[in-house]
């Protein structure tokens, strides 16, 4: 080893603490621009993570400061110049005029705006958290700073939801803190820390596991509303204004990286801008008693920006019939003469509080019966023939309790669907549903030309499309939006980012669709919900016999049972249904003898949200709870003999078999609160699983053996025997591995 060499080491061993502050000072930094996500650029959020890592590496691996510096300034001028396409311009003026130069040189500085100027404030400010850090005090004054900054943002003048990042902040503060207090220790009590470096696990193991377990005890909990209202919430509402509430959002940004649940499920209010990530919110909406399952249509748009949906100006003035009396027949003109239709009773019945622009039925409602269950009059009800909409004007009446509609639902006839669009012929119906934005690439358009090009008419282009997304697209609710470039919604989950929600598949339907020709339009509502387990149909569960085949019942809609779908034109058909979004089956009614080949009913998905594959909390993007579990992991490990010799002591005497059967079945019912299945604190154990079989079918067996161990546990006098205690156990862990 050269003397060079052992220099560095020796400095490297005296300044561990002044490399660890560097590190928290970063995730310092880090933590606070998240706060940005959405608001920032992508191309902004990759300069100034380099400029922090390299000015990282440059502070640990550098002992002289002003050269450290020197490097840093150079460092981050290479990464400006390096990601934002700069080019030299070629100097045109007088060599001798110092104003030509001038003006040469704000020209090359005026390429790297904005990224050089937030990259160097940035910077600027890791430099004065690396001085302040020196002492304790200092410390606790930058967390508190980012803290109180992060808490300002996150309560008060903004709907952004920075839980994430005060969480990683308290974290890091907790972490900075206990190494400050270990280098005090070394600096009094060298010879004692001598001591204590020769157990290194015993001393530092403890202290990460106790940080780790305190941080995600906070960070994995359920989100819930606050129990006091803020300043700026109370003041708005006094003014008679709607807060915004964004459960998890980071705001209407396109950019920034994976969504990460950033709203609550549920039906939007806005769809200028479509995307962004969502949690699962299962609070329930309304009841639906209805003579046939159906989506519940809410209302359309027509006008594709690029971004999402807004109502087209032929829409806005679209003449609405006024002053509905009961019974009256609402007019959908957009129907053929001669498509059969089936009637569909609906009785609502509405679960909270929240107000709509519309009210909710299978499509299109032909009748409205009573509102409020009183049938001699009417509110203020608008019917769109056109859009299909049965509109209740803003500020004319309250949204109605309950109300009872008759819908005409056209028939799904495949037969005629092909025979009436085979000229392909829409000349009956407005352009407004044909068209794209100036910006879309053309590749979406050859891409619709490519899928459609086999299929014999309009009807099968159409299917083709459908078909397309529902197998070459995965589901989730949380996108990665890191991967999003371009600047046109349809066109970045097709080509880029190929995952998403409902809105990704039914926006990009409608557009591909209508860049064949065809004219389609975009509808939201809600899927058609859940009903209670029926046990002659749990009986019948397998056997091919369809005891509801029409799914007449009673319908809980959930909000996140708050979908979108295409309803595509064909002339002398009208506006007909489809399903893009992948998992989900339209409860299509059926011609006699007619079957829908191209689709997979007996994969119908009841709700949007149950559809997808990642309902429980995910794991922050850096990666906290990879850290933890290895802590933990390694904890076990350590200390595996005693664990496992606890726990069979545990098991065999403390109490008697019955008694686990029932802890257990206690904390399989916890685990699925965690990981998204409800369940009430008034229902009981049957009431409970077989809500969770209604929504994971797979499950029904698993889940109908533990109701029948855990009641013979419970109430019975007989002793659970050994046979059925080791069955009890593995189906418990197949349970847990199958809903994590």
């Amino acid at each position: 080893m050269t003397s060079q060499t052992q220099s560095f080491s020796k400095w490297f061993s005296l300044n561990w603490y002044a490399q660890l502050s560097a590190i928290f000072s970063v995730l310092v930094v880090f933590a606070w621009i998240r706060s940005f996500e959405g608001y920032w650029w992508a191309e902004t959020y990759t300069i100034v993570h380099c400029m922090l890592l390299t000015s990282l590496v440059a502070v640990m691996l550098i002992p002289s400061k002003w050269f450290s510096t020197v490097i840093q300034l150079i460092a981050l001028f290479i990464v400006n110049v390096a990601l934002t396409g700069f080019e030299w311009g070629p100097f045109e003026g007088q060599k001798g005029k110092i104003g030509d130069w001038t003006s040469w040189l704000w020209a090359q500085v005026e390429q790297l705006m904005p990224f050089l100027w937030i990259s160097l404030v940035i910077w600027a400010a890791l430099q004065a958290i690396l001085i302040c850090s020196k002492h304790r005090l200092g410390i606790i004054g930058i967390i508190s700073f980012s803290l109180l900054s992060l808490a300002v943002a996150d309560s008060l003048f903004t709907p952004v939801y920075l839980w994430g990042e005060i969480a990683l902040m308290v974290f890091i503060g907790l972490g900075w803190l206990v190494a400050n207090h270990f280098l005090n220790f070394k600096q009094k009590h060298p010879e004692s820390w001598e001591h204590l470096l020769e157990y290194p696990l015993s001393l530092f193991l403890p202290v990460l596991l106790i940080i780790t377990l305190v941080m995600g005890a906070g960070l994995f909990v359920p989100s819930i509303k606050p129990i006091l209202t803020d300043p700026y919430t109370a003041w708005k509402e006094a003014r008679g204004e709607e807060v915004p509430t964004f459960i998890g959002d980071k705001g209407e940004g396109e950019n920034g990286g994976k969504g990460e649940g950033d709203t609550s499920s549920g039906y939007s209010r806005n769809d200028e801008n479509l995307g962004n990530g969502f949690k699962f919110d299962y609070s329930p909406i309304m009841d639906i008693t209805t003579t046939r399952k159906s989506y519940w249509r809410g209302e359309t748009r027509a006008l594709y920006t690029g971004s999402g949906w807004e109502e087209a100006p032929e829409e806005k003035g679209e003449q609405a019939v006024r002053a509905l009396a009961p019974g009256q027949s609402l007019d959908a003109g957009s129907i053929g003469d001669d498509v059969e239709t089936i009637q569909v009773d609906q009785s609502v019945n509405m679960l909270g509080k929240d107000k709509y622009p519309v009210l909710f039925g299978a499509s299109p409602v032909s009748e409205v019966v009573s509102v409020n269950e009183i049938d001699s009059y009417l509110p203020s009800l608008e019917w769109l023939p056109q859009s299909w909409e049965l509109r209740l004007p803003a500020g004319k009446s309250a949204y109605p309790d309950k109300y009872s509609i008759i819908s005409h639902v056209p028939v799904l006839d495949e037969k005629k669907l092909r025979s009436v669009a085979e000229s392909g012929d829409s000349s009956s119906v407005s352009d407004m549903y044909l068209q794209l934005p100036s910006g879309l690439p053309s590749r979406v358009s050859d891409l619709a030309l490519e899928i459609s090009r086999d299929g014999a008419t309009p009807y099968d282009k159409v299917r083709a499309i459908e078909s397309y997304l529902q197998s070459n697209f995965k589901y989730t609710n949380e996108p990665d939006l890191s991967k999003k470039e371009s600047k046109d919604f349809v066109d970045a989950f097709l080509f880029e980012m190929k995952e998403g929600y409902c809105d990704y598949y039914s926006t990009a339907m409608a557009v591909l669709t209508r860049s064949i020709g065809i004219p389609a339009r975009w509808v939201k509502g809600y899927a058609p919900g859940s009903m209670p387990i029926d046990p002659e149909t749990l009986r019948l569960e397998g056997t091919g016999v369809d005891v509801n085949p029409e799914g007449k019942g009673t319908y809980t809609v959930r909000n996140a049972d708050a979908h979108s779908w295409v309803e595509v034109y064909f002339e002398g058909y009208g506006w007909f249904p489809f399903e893009p979004t992948a998992g989900f089956s339209f409860p299509y009614a059926m011609a006699q003898n007619q079957s829908l080949e191209s689709m997979d009913t007996d994969n119908a998905a009841t709700t949007e949200k149950d559809g997808a594959s990642s309902t429980e909390f995910k794991v922050p993007a850096w990666g906290f709870a990879v850290v933890a579990g290895l802590l933990l992991a390694a904890l076990i490990v350590w200390q595996r003999r005693q664990i496992i010799g606890l726990w069979q002591r545990y098991r065999m005497n403390a109490i008697t078999v019955n008694e686990r059967i029932v802890k257990d079945t206690d904390r399989l019912i916890r685990y699925g609160r965690r990981k998204g299945l409800t369940s009430s604190a008034n229902e009981t154990v049957r009431e409970t699983m077989t809500h969770w079989a209604e929504r994971r079918p797979l499950l029904l067996e698993e889940l109908s053996f533990i109701i029948t161990i855990f009641e013979k546990a419970m109430y019975s006098k007989d002793t659970i025997s050994k046979e059925e205690a080791e069955v009890f156990d593995t189906t418990m862990k197949s349970i847990r591995e199958r809903i994590s």
